[in-house]
């Protein structure tokens, strides 16, 4: 084994190739993600070039509604490249280009939606969904539009000074909120629910509905703060993914240990965690051992066990034991904080489908208002009736006219959808992957850590002569314990495990026979340890042995001879393990009608071997990095979109020209993370088939959301036209569509727990 003249390490028997440093910082710019013609889905844009960024917190920002009307007033003005939006966490992220960013603040604050700024790394504030002020006005509002209707009905006057009283009490306790903000609407001429329902109330006054005006202005309120609440639980989800590292950690000083908050705790400090606690930031393990509940990172449901080397992760629990470890990452830089910054990423990438939703409400509103206009203006000349009457059609077409609903229903679904995932250990870095991913027809996997445990173990050994197989296996390992290979260190680990306890027999003369094997003297008797070229060498290979040696190969295992000067004496194999989850994840795809294929640098013998084992039918090795590409390409344009699973580093090719591209064991790799579409955070490859269901139940749930939103409205859009529709009913429509989206999509929140 050496390095050849590109940094790039070989591996195994097969031409794999494991990049390192100059050879990878070459290659990744070459193979950062962009839309690409004929792919699908598109990336998310990568921030605007030469643009700074700032960042705000606003406390008004509750639904698409304002969105929208931040987004007219801030996209008209110079100097604004883009406007990322999390509507969950109340943010917008601004990319510019001024040489001050005070405007853009003034103008939010002209909106009445005053920003706080909010530094980079800062964790999101819990924003208070539902005040007591809030509360009490809400009861008096919804007592005195009751007690307005109970006069009415009883007096058969909707304009009697008790009645007109409480309706406007009603309307002043409830409703100041919308009136004010459809005023800001009509200032910033923007047609929003705020708006219609401002005007819908002040029509209702005009022709002398007082109950009705103050009735339907309370249930908006009501509508408005129950989908306010559902938001918040959905914030609160994702927001606990990313809340549960500590904010202080047991540090060792020249005091002794010391608690320290986690943002004064350098790298190399070594932190002390103890069974119960949690793990305050990356670390390695330096002394003890201990057995650690990393579900909130990697999604893996039982403890695992770590001891001196082993990575820890901020966030984990210890169940049992008590280790040592030195920090490797800084709080704001550690696995946690990076799956919280793609989350928040994620969150504010739009998904396809939210897309078409936007560019549809853009005509639809318009539209249905004119209609209303139309209504009130030619019903009267054209069908007959009184004024009135076509005026009340024209108000309830109004109602009708707001797409919240509509608009609401993807952000709420999509953000659920990845909640669940990064739950589950699914780190899935936008909607527009999240929706593509039931778009997959192929997987291409490949072999080394991803289906096989990328660790080569002592499979198999076989006495070639007299000598007991025990005591040649203790040989071999004696000889191997001083190399460093995998392979050799392999069968010194496979020699560990079956004869606990004993020593190695002391070497002496001890060589490395480069790319064959090993030699040296154990009492006294040479000895030579290596593969078929050694053996070949020597001159003792016969044709009994060539054809156990080609048996052995056949199958994908490295064979390893132990030879005496007469000859040789053990054969043993060396292979990389399926991990046992493999034949499962195999077959969920197949399931699903999702073609697996296997693509690798280890030879092709390797390969079909393990495609045996595991059923998959088309299997291609000895392949070089943009041999994965082109396989990946060959694949696309024969099956259709094309998912690439590999380590995130010597796959950055193929997972760049895959449709989707998913990085296995991502957790603590940053590499992973950036460069993959969907980080797997544990090295379970059943998560592959996880994530294709979660996306297909998430479309299902999407076009169930726009159905029920477009069905309601066409329904009460008939009625209205037929005259039939009553302001209560419209008010009904529009807000029980948006909460019966709202809970719909959050039904994604539960999807692994069923």
């Amino acid at each position: 084994m050496g390095e050849d003249d590109k940094g790039c390490q070989a591996a195994g028997s097969g031409r794999r190739k494991v990049c390192r440093g100059p050879a990878l910082d070459r290659q990744r710019p070459r193979y950062r993600k962009g839309a690409r013609r004929g792919l699908a889905p598109a990336r998310p844009a990568p921030p605007p070039e030469g643009a700074g960024r700032v960042r705000y917190r606003i406390e008004a920002l509750c639904c698409p509604t304002e969105e929208q009307l931040i987004r007219r007033r801030l996209e008209r003005m110079d100097g604004i490249a883009r406007l990322d939006f999390n509507l969950l966490e109340r943010e917008l992220t601004v990319y510019h280009r001024l040489d001050d960013p005070d405007p853009i603040a003034q103008a939010l604050r002209e909106l009445e939606m005053p920003p706080v700024l909010v530094e980079a790394g800062a964790k999101p504030a819990a924003a208070p969904v539902l005040g007591a002020r809030e509360k009490g006005l809400l009861a008096v509002g919804g007592l005195a539009a009751l007690g307005a209707e109970l006069l009415a009905w009883n007096t058969g006057h909707d304009t009697a000074w008790p009645v007109m009283g409480l309706s406007a009490l009603s309307i002043l306790s409830a409703g100041l909120p919308t009136l004010r903000k459809g005023w800001i609407a009509l200032r910033n001429l923007t047609i929003n629910i705020y708006f219609l329902m401002s005007l819908s109330a002040i029509g209702a006054v005009v022709i002398g509905r007082w109950p009705e005006a103050a009735m339907v202005v309370f249930l908006f309120a009501i509508a408005e703060a129950i989908e306010s609440m559902s938001l918040a639980r959905a914030r609160d989800a994702i927001r606990s993914l990313t809340a549960l590292a500590p904010e202080t950690a047991e540090v060792e000083g020249t005091d002794g240990w010391q608690d320290r908050p986690v943002a004064q705790v350098g790298i190399g400090s070594r932190i002390r965690i103890r069974t119960g606690a949690r793990v305050p930031l990356d670390a390695r393990v330096v002394s003890g051992r201990a057995a650690l509940d990393q579900a909130p990172v990697t999604g893996e449901s039982l403890p695992v066990d770590k001891a001196a080397g082993d990575a820890l992760y901020a966030g984990s629990i210890v169940t049992d034991g008590v280790v040592e470890a030195a920090v490797t990452a800084a709080a704001g830089d550690s696995t946690l904080a990076r799956i919280g910054a793609a989350i928040q990423e994620a969150q504010s990438q739009r998904a396809p489908t939210q897309r078409f939703v936007d560019r549809f409400a853009r005509y639809y509103t318009p539209a249905v208002v004119i209609l209303a206009v139309l209504a009130a203006v030619l019903g009267p000349l054209l069908a007959g009736g009184s004024w009135a009457s076509w005026l009340y059609q024209a108000i309830v077409l109004l109602v009708i006219a707001c797409p919240c609903a509509l608009v609401v229903s993807t952000p709420v679904t999509v953000v659920s959808g990845l909640a669940a995932a990064a739950r589950h250990g699914i780190l899935i870095k936008g909607g527009v992957f999240l929706e593509g991913g039931r778009t997959l027809k192929a997987i291409a996997l490949d072999k080394t850590g991803t289906l096989t445990r990328g660790q080569p173990s002592l499979s198999d050994g076989w006495a070639l002569g007299a000598m007991p197989l025990d005591r040649a296996l203790r040989i071999a390992a004696s000889l191997d314990d001083h190399s460093t290979h995998p392979v050799a260190q392999a069968l010194v680990r496979g020699w560990r495990e079956r004869q606990p306890g004993a020593a190695p027999l002391p070497v002496e003369d001890f060589g490395v026979l480069h790319g064959r094997g090993v030699r040296g003297r154990i009492d006294g008797e040479p000895w030579h340890l290596g593969n078929h070229r050694l053996v070949e060498e020597l001159g003792l290979c016969h044709p009994a042995l060539e054809a156990r040696l080609a048996e052995l190969e056949g199958t994908g295992q490295t064979a390893i001879v132990l030879c005496a000067a007469a000859g040789p004496v053990a054969l043993f194999g060396v292979a990389d393990t399926v991990r046992p989850e493999s034949l499962a994840a195999i077959r969920a795809l197949r399931a699903m009608h999702v073609e697996p294929v296997m693509l690798t640098g280890d030879n092709p013998a390797t390969a079909r071997a393990i495609a045996g084992q595991l059923g998959i039918q088309d299997a291609r090795g000895n392949l070089m990095p943009e041999d994965k590409q082109a396989a990946v390409a060959e694949l696309h344009e024969r099956l259709g979109p094309v998912g690439m699973v590999g380590d995130g580093v010597n796959d950055a090719p193929a997972l760049a020209r895959a449709d989707i591209g998913f990085a296995m064991g991502a957790a603590g790799t940053a590499t992973a993370l950036e460069i993959a579409d969907v980080a797997i955070m544990d090295d379970d490859p059943r998560k592959i088939a996880d994530f294709i269901r979660l996306s297909r139940h998430a479309g299902t749930v999407l076009r169930q959301n726009i159905g029920l939103a477009l069905g309601i409205k066409a329904a009460f859009l008939l009625l209205a036209m037929t005259g039939r529709a009553t302001l209560w009913m419209a008010v009904f429509a529009d807000m029980g569509g948006s909460l019966l989206v709202v809970f719909n999509g959050m039904r994604l929140l539960r999807y692994f727990q069923r």
